[in-house]
């Protein structure tokens, strides 16, 4: 759907396939998206792969087997796949909104801190040099992409994080009163 960005990627399709990459998309959707990458798949055999029919057991090997996960969503409430693919050890670029600005804090090469990698603005330009990073990071710098990995897999998704956060929160709030 419009939501998920996929209209950033169609217009960065040639400027991502430049980086040396392969792409993965599975599920289904809007036709034309459908459609889109389709002719991405024809356009770029072997780099690119495009599967229509939703399989769960698929979409598990393909976050297993992913050094990185695209998901430039225009707007994202929550997002689950970002934290899927972070337990898998797929680092996450994604778009500074919702869920996903707070669930993966983008890479500081300065300190090595961070679980993937993100941009700000809904640009395709911007995405596209964000994920030019992360290939770099991947290819030139395996020591800082591994601790992005073991930084992205030791985050605590669980009821029971969240519940911690916000029993503190309301101690906090109570402290003031």
């Amino acid at each position: 759907t419009e939501q998920k960005g996929i209209d950033l990627i169609m217009y960065a399709l040639d400027g991502l396939m430049a980086l040396g990459v392969c792409f993965v998309v599975l599920g289904s959707g809007e036709k034309r998206y459908e459609d889109f990458f389709r002719y991405a798949a024809a356009k770029y055999p072997g780099k690119v792969s495009f599967s229509g029919n939703y399989d769960e057991n698929l979409s598990h090997r393909i976050y297993a087997g992913s050094d990185i996960y695209l998901m430039p969503s225009k707007f994202e409430p929550c997002g689950i796949s970002q934290m899927i693919a972070m337990r898998y050890g797929t680092l996450p670029v994604v778009r500074e909104t919702g869920g996903l600005r707070d669930t993966v804090t983008p890479y500081n090469e300065y300190t090595g801190e961070g679980t993937g990698f993100s941009f700000a603005n809904y640009n395709a330009d911007e995405m596209l040099n964000t994920l030019r990073i992360a290939v770099e990071v991947f290819n030139n710098n395996k020591p800082a992409f591994r601790k992005l990995v073991k930084n992205a897999m030791n985050e605590d998704f669980s009821f029971d994080a969240s519940a911690k956060m916000y029993v503190d929160l309301y101690n906090k709030a109570l402290n003031k009163f």
